[in-house]
């Protein structure tokens, strides 16, 4: 809670945490990168929109593929470090949210830079402030229920780019881009 004084006497204002949390940012831009190395990156098809709180982000690809359910995806931005990291998520276009308001919460305590979906968002309202980029073809209000498993670290393949573990991802409002490693 931060208090702010005035002419009339004092009043608190509560500020979420994340709000107070200087936002991470690119200091090149994709369109810059792919002039400069043309023949090194892949770009990502048209139709991704950024609903997340930062405007851009960069980082070390961690891949993960889900069959429905996002229970894996949790245990991921909840429990593990995400420092220098963007998550890339593979639901082949599966008509449901695969991240909302809670996700996005844990994904910036743990200091993801942002999330690429090849699928839905929700609670879009509650996400725009949170200070993680968070890439996705639309919206959906409904998740997925029956628990399934994932995997990790493997190549996932939508949009036009491959996407490997370990690769190094860069966007903003121009796109996504993805190249072996990371060139600037």
């Amino acid at each position: 809670m931060i208090a702010i004084f005035g002419r009339k006497g004092s009043f608190d204002v509560r500020i979420p945490p994340y709000k107070l949390v200087e936002e991470r940012h690119m200091t090149i831009f994709t369109a810059d990168i792919c002039d400069e190395h043309s023949e090194k990156v892949q770009v990502l098809d048209a139709g991704y929109k950024n609903y997340g709180g930062a405007e851009n982000c960069q980082g070390e690809i961690t891949t993960i593929k889900l069959d429905k359910n996002n229970s894996d995806l949790i245990k991921l931005l909840r429990d593990e470090d995400g420092t220098g990291k963007v998550v890339v998520v593979d639901v082949d276009q599966e008509y449901f949210a695969v991240v909302g308001e809670n996700l996005m919460k844990f994904a910036h305590k743990n200091n993801y830079a942002g999330i690429i979906i090849n699928g839905y968002v929700r609670d879009t309202f509650q996400i725009k402030d949170i200070p993680v980029a968070l890439f996705a073809l639309d919206t959906c209000p409904k998740k997925a229920i029956p628990v399934t498993s994932g995997e990790r670290a493997i190549t996932l393949s939508f949009g036009g780019v491959e996407f490997t573990h370990g690769a190094y991802l860069y966007a903003d409002t121009d796109g996504v881009i993805v190249t072996a490693k990371e060139i600037v």
